[in-house]
């Protein structure tokens, strides 16, 4: 468990610069230039490639034969185009300011779905992994707590400059960590796949094992809502007399997540696919009660109950995931499904953009209502009959899945 130590420390300081990029880039364009606007250009460079990059840089994961090297580049990359924006970011030609963001947005997938690959190798199959997951997914909402707050405080007693080096100096501890872990290396003779035939087994993994296609289209769904609760709550706290509680409302979510991914998260007496619709349920079930309230203070504490029924979530989705990818393909499956959430979350915040004149109260119900639609979702997805027989091959001599995903030894 000593490596797993090392993996938490990589992953918390990694995701604590992810999380922490969206509110850096834009105060370092409107410190500079005046514009938030021009900020949130910035950052949609940034983001548009993670989603992109996503089924390749997977593949590339998979079939790399030094994946030491591979992890630890791509953090580095990240590292240098978070240094490299916060110097160049209303100094220079705007073309290359995007060039940069986009360079650094194709590292982002290794940074989410690709670190969290790594945990099978690092812990042995069984509660012990199940237990790993929760801490890992605790990291991402750790760093939804702190990374926002950090850059806020640094930004405001320094210069937003700075609070980017801080994500920058997160990213390069990450990559430090990272060269310490153990990585299998692949055998000279593997004959891996290529990009994109592995890019399409990932995809073939997502459709053709029932578990892993039920998790990925509700999780797809309910991440439209969540992508448009940041701008919902802002109008919710605007229409409740409070415009600048919004980001109270999302740090009570967050901190909700956070203690809901350390508590029930680790629940591994619950199969993971009940507590994939538990959460939703329940997170449906108070933001719903959340859009009738009549004061900030009580929507907070409806909005701690959500995260607190969504932290679980994150841990069930990569429990799933690691017990149902076949290996040859896990790394894909992995940044595949945090690739198609965030494209999920970037739908919803354009669509709650489209619709920002509506009543917050309605946009919130609607929210809800994708939580429990993605519930139903998950139910109808995983209760259908048994998946196709021989759906996913592994490459992985020995190896091959069952009609449930699960590995078994010399099947056919």
């Amino acid at each position: 468990m000593g490596g797993f130590g090392r993996y938490l420390a990589a992953a918390l300081a990694a995701r604590f610069a992810n999380e922490g990029m969206g509110m850096a880039v834009v105060l370092l364009a409107l410190e500079r230039t005046g514009s938030a606007a021009h900020g949130a250009f910035v950052l949609t460079a940034w983001l548009v490639p993670n989603v992109l990059a996503a089924p390749l840089a997977g593949a590339a994961a998979a079939r790399t034969r030094r994946p030491r090297l591979f992890h630890v580049g791509a953090l580095a990359g990240f590292t240098a185009a978070v240094a490299a924006l916060a110097l160049l970011l209303g100094r220079a030609p705007e073309p290359l300011v995007f060039a940069v963001a986009v360079l650094g947005g194709t590292c982002g997938p290794m940074v989410t779905g690709g670190m969290s690959s790594l945990v099978t190798g690092l812990v042995p199959a069984g509660p012990g992994r199940d237990r790993a997951y929760g801490w890992d997914a605790s990291t991402y909402n750790a760093a939804a707590v702190t990374a926002p707050a950090v850059v806020s405080l640094v930004a405001a007693t320094v210069s937003a400059g700075p609070a980017m080096g801080v994500l920058a100096a997160a990213t390069a501890l990450a990559a430090a960590l990272a060269a310490t872990l153990p990585y299998e290396d692949r055998a000279a003779g593997a004959a891996p796949l290529g990009p994109l035939a592995g890019a399409a087994a990932g995809l073939a993994a997502l459709w053709r094992v029932r578990e892993l296609r039920a998790v990925t289209a509700a999780t797809t769904v309910a991440f439209v809502g969540i992508g448009s609760l940041t701008t919902t709550s802002v109008l919710l706290a605007t229409g409740l007399g409070s415009p600048g509680a919004g980001g109270v409302l999302m740090t009570a979510f967050a901190v909700g997540a956070l203690a809901g991914s350390l508590t029930l998260g680790r629940m591994t007496s619950v199969a993971p696919g009940r507590l994939v619709r538990w959460a939703m349920v329940g997170t449906g079930v108070a933001l719903t009660a959340a859009a009738f309230t009549p004061s900030v203070a009580v929507t907070a504490a409806l909005f701690a109950v959500a995260g607190v029924c969504d932290g679980p979530l994150l841990t069930a989705t990569l429990r799933i995931r690691a017990e149902y990818a076949p290996d040859g393909v896990r790394t894909q499956v992995f940044t595949l499904g945090a690739g198609l959430k965030m494209t999920a979350a970037s739908a919803g915040a354009a669509l709650v953009g489209l619709a920002a004149d509506a009543p917050a109260g309605l946009l919130l119900t609607g929210i809800a209502g994708l939580q429990f639609a993605a519930a139903l979702v998950h139910v109808l997805t995983v209760g259908r009959g048994p998946a196709p027989t021989g759906a996913v091959t592994e490459p992985s001599a020995g190896f091959a899945t069952t009609p449930t995903g699960r590995r078994s030894a010399g099947a056919p």
